[in-house]
């Protein structure tokens, strides 16, 4: 009889559909060595190479793709037992899985802080990712709720919008428009911007609404987070369509300032998903009824 532990066959399952020890570890929160120990344990109890890395590459070997196929089911039904405990202990103990686009870093801490003293015994993982990792995630369905922007169109979801989220058009506060009024869309459209990646929320809003008025998109720089485009503006480099949440007391704030342009702010919203159907835990459904109930507590400073 073969004594596989829950640790290992996590490990393995990461490495499998990952391909990757390193992104596998990252995904755990382990260290990568930690990833690597408990998958050659998995080795040494099933007697067989599970798996077989050449170069920088991890593929599956027959056995593995056998215990692949089917560990995936044995690790959702452990989790499906983890939510029925959790469910009997009620709201007062429990763990809630929370992933997040980055925007959403400026107002989430203030609003878990209240939630975590209502309720002290909950143990909360919230995960601040890009658009693409939140969506990878959402896919293999990792966790209870996801927080964005842009809820993707192609995917059986439920989302609900719980907070506005307007986006705006930022300057440098020395720039010749910065202190005029009723700038017409045409008056921004030669300028350069400075945008995030392929793929974010903000990315595909400042895109769509240059397609939709027939105008060419001047992108200057590509950068991976609203701090970096904040003080990309603030040198002059650009502007740049952000979110209203990013606007805090930070030092960039005096160098940065919102143009009045028609159109904007773009009225958007903060989206809580899930995919349709799935199954909330109590505390799930504890922290949408919170969220619902204390919108109060996220809006944005200005």
């Amino acid at each position: 009889m073969m004594h596989v532990s829950l640790r290992q066959l996590r490990a393995f399952e990461a490495v499998a559909r990952l391909r990757s020890f390193s992104r596998a570890a990252e995904e755990l929160h382990v260290t990568q060595p930690t990833v690597s120990k408990q998958i050659r344990l998995l080795h040494e109890e099933v007697g067989l190479p599970l798996l077989e890395q050449i170069g920088k590459k991890v593929f599956l070997t027959e056995a593995g793709e056998q215990l692949y196929a089917t560990c995936a089911d044995w690790l959702e039904t452990w989790g499906s037992f983890e939510q029925s405990i959790a469910d009997l202990k009620g709201i007062k103990q429990g763990r809630l899985r929370v992933a997040a686009v980055t925007t959403t870093k400026y107002f989430m801490p203030r609003l878990l802080g209240p939630f975590c003293a209502q309720y002290p015994g909950i143990d909360i993982a919230l995960e601040v990712v890009n658009r693409d990792r939140l969506l990878e995630r959402l896919l293999r369905n990792q966790d209870d709720l996801y927080v964005m922007g842009v809820p993707p169109e192609n995917l059986d979801i439920e989302c609900e919008p719980f907070m506005e989220n307007p986006l705006v058009i930022l300057a440098p506060a020395t720039h010749p428009m910065a202190h005029l009024n009723n700038l017409s869309f045409t008056d921004i459209a030669n300028e350069p911007f400075i945008v995030r990646e392929r793929g974010s929320g903000t990315r595909l809003t400042v895109e769509r609404a240059f397609q939709e008025r027939n105008l060419l998109l001047k992108i200057k720089m590509e950068l991976g987070s609203n701090e970096a485009i904040k003080q990309a503006v603030a040198g002059g480099l650009g502007l740049a369509l952000l979110s209203q949440s990013t606007l805090g007391l930070d030092a960039s704030q005096k160098e940065v300032a919102v143009l009045d342009v028609e159109g904007f702010p773009i009225k958007r919203s903060w989206y809580v998903v899930r995919p349709r159907g799935k199954q909330l835990s109590v505390v799930a459904n504890a922290f949408l009824d919170f969220l619902r109930g204390h919108v109060q507590l996220l809006v944005p400073r200005s």
